[in-house]
């Protein structure tokens, strides 16, 4: 794994207000480092870098989206992945006679967008579609893309800064969400397993092993009983505390409907394989992926992938039914992907192979088709959905 030093070296450097901006939070997160006795978990740390007040990640004004930003999602990839989930959001509003979507987190609006425009050609237009974003900057991207986009429906979409408290019947779409929700970060050792700390040195910031705690013990415990085996020594990976917490919160206002999740991420088994000996925590930063969230911070993206299983249990807690989980391409598929590509004209032979590309994008394994998952969480909806007609992999979990 490459030295802090040499990461720095090899990617782009920041533009000089990136930087101060970067030195502000990194002061602000070093305060807090002397402020709680010389180290905070990760989970802290990571909830300072990407969602710090005015400071973090999400929370200022620089570009993180698309080919000008940091990575690109599926709904910036193609309109063909919006295209298909506004077929699975049909089929859901169809079965309750109407109702609301709500997005967790839109991005720049363009799956807002296409979601609404394709329902809109569907016939099925949700009586509201709601975006639960925190990110000033990222509101007024989204507004100013859908009023480009789709002008005419731009009265239907409202914006909120926390969740509707009832009576919510409809559809919640969290797509790429969980993945930046801060996890926290263990290691196997010979006393058994340790939180990851941050700590601040004569170097900046850095790691250190914590000293013996309950709740680490409990969780890798948990993960160790439903692997059926240790972990071994020097296993370094993480869970998501939260997880249960926001997911009852995330669920309490459905009365009828589903979460449609869309994430990359394993079943349990997968996710702590014995060959993944340094966990899934992954940073994007301009274009490039590498494993080191101590640099750049406020600057680049961290994130985990999911444990679908662990996403399972907060479901059933939660008192929501796990109503299917594929692959992405399988999920794509149900939905009518391939009905969508023959509806082209393949006479423009350029359109049509750009859209093929965007085909494969979408569903080849190796690039998002098998990386990425779908689960479908619903309550009081007694409907077998589109989306995992093609193969339901509830049984992986």
């Amino acid at each position: 794994m490459p030295t802090a030093a040499d990461l720095l070296k090899i990617l782009p450097a920041p533009d000089p207000v990136a930087t101060v901006h970067s030195a502000r939070l990194l002061d602000h997160i070093r305060a807090e480092i002397m402020a709680a006795g010389g180290a905070i978990s990760f989970a802290r740390f990571m909830d300072l870098a990407l969602y710090a007040p005015g400071l973090g990640y999400y929370r200022a004004g620089a570009r993180k989206f698309g080919p000008g930003g940091d990575f690109v999602t599926a709904p910036e990839l193609s309109p063909l992945f919006s295209r298909c989930l506004a077929r699975q959001c049909r089929e859901i509003l169809d079965h309750l006679g109407g109702g609301t979507l709500l997005e967790l987190g839109a991005g720049t609006g363009i799956m807002a967008a296409d979601l609404l425009q394709e329902l809109s050609a569907l016939g099925a237009l949700p009586e509201r579609y709601v975006i639960l974003e925190l990110s000033g900057e990222l509101r007024d991207r989204q507004r100013h893309t859908l009023a480009e986009r789709v002008p005419d429906l731009l009265e239907r979409v409202i914006w909120l800064d926390a969740l509707p408290e009832t009576d919510l019947r409809g559809v919640i779409l969290g797509n790429e969400v969980l993945d930046a929700l801060p996890v926290e970060r263990f290691r196997i050792t010979s006393a058994g397993p340790r939180r990851l700390n941050v700590v601040w040195t004569e170097a900046g910031l850095n790691w250190a092993e914590g000293a013996e705690d309950p709740e680490v013990t409990a969780a890798v415990g948990q993960i160790e009983a439903e692997l059926g085996g240790r972990l071994p020594e020097g296993y370094t990976s993480e869970y998501l505390p939260q997880l249960k917490a926001w997911l009852r919160a995330i669920a309490e206002p459905l009365v009828a409907g589903a979460l449609l999740l869309v994430d990359y991420g394993y079943s349990r088994r997968e996710y702590y394989h014995p060959e993944r000996t340094d966990g899934t925590l992954l940073c994007h930063y301009r274009h490039r992926v590498h494993a080191d969230p101590l640099i750049l911070p406020g600057l680049q993206d961290i994130t985990a992938s999911v444990d679908f299983t662990a996403v399972a249990d907060a479901a059933l807690a939660a008192g929501l039914e796990i109503a299917g989980y594929a692959s992405q391409n399988y999920f794509l598929f149900g939905c009518g992907l391939m009905d969508l590509l023959a509806e082209m004209d393949s006479a423009d032979s350029a359109r049509y192979l750009e859209q093929v590309r965007q085909v494969k994008l979408l569903t080849l394994p190796g690039e998002m088709g098998d990386r990425f998952h779908a689960m479908a969480l619903t309550r009081n909806l007694d409907l077998p959905l589109c989306g995992f007609a093609v193969r339901d992999e509830r049984g992986r979990l």
